[in-house]
């Protein structure tokens, strides 16, 4: 069938699909993960492009170089929102190709959900994106195909919010991100070997976690899901709420949450001035994700308090009363949807990893990493394995003779440190031990 002809008839079934699924069915059913728009190359990398960009930024020493070319190709998909309803989500698909045998043998398929995103039309389909990048070198460019969803609410997805922190839509796009891809691929006549691997950092390794959990509970006929990797992730939601410290980048993460359970469940308050302080409360239930602001830009526009530390933030933003409610109250709303969305007491049957650094001041592994390692071991789950990578990261990254975390909270040090740790430090590393368990997954180890 010629090119033209193909991509005619897949645009006619796609849209179909999408059509009939938008038609007033309240069950996503059997149109989960099947593509709206025909895939798209968008770029190809080569090995030298990502050679040359991983040993001038330092990556190399943690990525290796490249074995294969990569194929950045666009994806947008079906998927349940939160009340079973269908919407879609973007995403992207990263291809090895080139001649040697890892980038021609039908490969593994690592599915990959983002970390805390509050730019709505941000897309992982864009060959320049860092988080993008950082899969491409870390995994496409050495043999692993890579799906990675950009969620519902984001990027080309018409929903209308995106469900922060909600397991069961997290683990439907990544899931349904798989489905995919094993159509893109197909379509695009490259081979998947059926070997699927979840990972994620951040909000994604609360997501990938949450996938893996569904995958094994309610599709383990259709996915070999062969490992986990769940890195800095935020497991332990309800646990978290009455720690005293207050995490870095708190007036980004705790208006996106409470925000978005509110549209989920309806309970979690019933003013938003009882929350949120004003001016905030007149716009902070359609601020997040936004359609033109970033990290630094909600700041400066004072949309969001800028601290400068995260309690000030906090007090500036919160209504007191509300947090003090939230950290002792077993009945507050947040409290009530924190535990709907705790990812404790299940069994992983594949290998599994956690990874995070102890250092990490937005998601303190005290609170999550720990406590659900914890709660495997207890209650005997031999199949996790848990890291910490603080040392290496002080060891790179740290100042004086030998290097370590600054101590001065004051000092330039200190707030340079800590304010890249989580975005920018932690996690190469933890994708470089994410990647040794699944290639130790696939030599049979």
């Amino acid at each position: 069938m010629k090119n033209t002809q193909r991509h005619l008839q897949f645009t006619v079934i796609a849209s179909a699909a999408f059509l009939a699924a938008c038609g007033g069915s309240e069950d996503a059913g059997s149109n989960r993960g099947a593509l709206i728009d025909t895939p798209v190359v968008l770029a190809t990398l080569t090995a030298a492009q990502i050679d040359a960009s991983t040993a001038s930024s330092g990556l190399q020493a943690i990525s290796g170089k490249a074995v294969c070319d990569v194929k950045v190709v666009s994806l947008n998909y079906l998927t349940p929102g939160v009340k079973n309803d269908t919407t879609n989500a973007s995403g992207v698909l990263l291809i090895p190709s080139g001649t040697a045998a890892a980038c021609t043998a039908p490969s593994a398929l690592v599915a990959y959900a983002k970390g805390t995103d509050v730019q709505k039309p941000r897309t992982l389909a864009n060959p320049a994106d860092g988080e993008t990048f950082l899969l491409t070198a870390i995994y496409a460019a050495q043999g692993y195909s890579v799906v990675a969803t950009d969620y519902i609410g984001y990027a080309k997805s018409g929903y209308s919010f995106h469900p922060y922190l909600h397991a069961d839509s997290e683990a439907s796009s990544v899931l349904d991100s798989v489905r995919a891809a094993r159509s893109a691929s197909k379509f695009l006549g490259y081979n998947l070997s059926g070997k699927t691997m979840l990972t994620g950092y951040s909000q994604g390794g609360h997501s990938s976690m949450a996938a893996h959990r569904a995958a094994e509970a309610e599709a383990a006929a259709e996915m070999n899901v062969v490992a986990g990797a769940h890195l800095a992730g935020p497991y332990n939601l309800s646990g978290s709420l009455s720690s005293p410290g207050v995490i870095a980048g708190y007036q980004f993460f705790i208006p996106l949450l409470i925000t978005s359970w509110q549209k989920v469940y309806g309970t979690v308050y019933s003013d938003v001035k009882s929350v949120f302080k004003a001016p905030y409360s007149d716009y902070i239930e359609t601020l997040l994700p936004n359609p033109t602001l970033d990290y630094t830009t909600l700041i400066t526009s004072g949309k969001l308090p800028a601290g400068p530390s995260p309690t000030q933030a906090r007090d500036a933003l919160m209504q007191a009363a509300f947090v003090a409610d939230v950290a002792t109250s077993k009945t507050n709303g947040v409290y009530v949807a924190a535990l709907k969305n705790d990812l404790l007491g299940w069994t992983p049957k594949a290998k599994t990893l956690l990874c995070g650094g102890a250092g990490d001041p937005t998601v303190p592994p005290a609170l999550h990493q720990t406590v659900i390692k914890a709660d495997f071991d207890k209650r005997g789950v031999t199949t996790v394995t848990s890291v910490d990578v603080d040392a290496t990261i002080q060891a790179v990254y740290g100042v004086g003779t030998p290097k370590a975390a600054p101590t001065d909270p004051t000092s330039a040090a200190f707030a340079t440190y800590y304010g890249n740790y989580h975005g920018a430090y932690e996690p190469p590393f933890c994708h470089q031990r994410a990647k040794l368990l699944f290639d130790s997954v696939l030599l049979g180890k």
